[in-house]
């Protein structure tokens, strides 16, 4: 008979061990919601190329955000979709401060206020061109003059009572502009969730149709500002770059298929780290499991795991109320 010094099987024999070793937890704490919302009342929408995800107006946001904190969500991102009869060149509608966004902002806040609040700050839904910034004759995101636009929007945003102000434009600088602008104008605790790794992924192509940007962006692209999705090294040095003007957290998008990076900013600056689980992604999924190729559920929950034990300290993901409902039966 052979004798094993070392059986690593037999911490995996009982439910009990297996649990008592088990390195990392996927809980609700975990988990924010992006809410696509419309003006209008009662409406929800449906997104052809993201089922079961919904444009909800205000008003059903508010009954929304009622079902997310019973279960136990505690944030929330906000995407507004705006009507092309508000679009402009220079997006003027993205710091209305009886904007769509900002309306919402308020309502969610005067009614939930224990539910973190999320705005995205940048332009693609504001802009005819369906670019996150301001561009001159050659079609070219114009940085600087896009940040003074940004930084208008995040006060707005603040202004109207969000907790937490996400600049997702990529731009150069911005994040340190609206930490001054923020200071300045007294609002010292809202903090800067900074997309500071975002890529020029194909895995955006489902939120662009739900934000109605799509069609306004046609065929341009936007890998002038966005990250090359084949570089490690400069996500380090955008998230570096960011920290130093102030951010408070970091973000990596899209999440799956670059794991590898949230691992990296995790380890470098142990900053609290976010990554946001696309509209791609949640398709491919969503896909699979109406075929019946995949047990939704536990594909779904190793999925959110998989961003944990990357180092994930929480994950936008379209799955958040659907993956709470689960934790919460098991």
């Amino acid at each position: 008979m052979t004798i094993l010094t070392h059986r690593p099987r037999r911490m995996r024999k009982h439910a009990h061990t297996r649990e008592l070793m088990r390195e990392n937890t996927l809980t609700t704490d975990d988990l924010i919601l992006p809410i696509f919302i419309v003006e209008g009342e009662n409406q929800r929408q449906s997104i052809d190329s993201m089922p079961d995800v919904e444009r909800l107006s205000i008003d059903e946001l508010l009954i929304e955000a009622q079902a997310l904190i019973t279960l136990g969500i505690r944030a929330v991102a906000l995407f507004p979709v705006i009507p092309d009869s508000k679009k402009s060149l220079n997006a003027e509608e993205a710091f209305n401060t009886e904007g769509l966004a900002q309306r919402a902002v308020r309502a969610l806040k005067d009614t939930h206020p224990e539910l973190a609040v999320i705005t995205d700050i940048a332009l693609d839904p504001f802009t005819t061109h369906g670019q996150d910034g301001l561009i001159d004759s050659d079609d070219y995101v114009l940085n600087d003059k896009t940040i003074a636009v940004l930084v208008k929007q995040a006060l707005s945003h603040a202004q109207a009572g969000a907790d937490i102000v996400a600049p997702s434009d990529m731009m150069d600088g911005r994040i340190g502009a609206i930490r001054k602008a923020l200071e300045e104008n007294g609002f010292i605790h809202t903090s800067i969730l900074s997309y500071s790794a975002k890529y020029a992924s194909s895995y955006y192509g489902p939120f662009r149709d739900a934000v109605g940007s799509a069609k306004n962006l046609g065929t341009s692209s936007k890998e002038t500002y966005q990250m090359d999705p084949a570089n490690s090294n400069e996500a380090i040095r955008e998230v570096g770059l960011d920290i130093d003007e102030g951010a408070d957290m970091v973000m990596v998008k899209p999440g799956l298929p670059y794991l590898d990076i949230v691992y990296q900013i995790k380890q470098t600056f142990g900053l609290p780290t976010f990554s946001y689980h696309v509209s791609g992604e949640y398709a491919m999924l969503k896909a699979a499991a109406q075929n019946g190729w995949i047990d939704e559920q536990q594909v779904v929950l190793e999925t959110l795991m998989s961003f944990k034990r990357a180092g994930a300290d929480a994950v936008l993901t379209y799955y958040a109320k659907q993956a709470a409902i689960w934790l919460k039966n098991s």
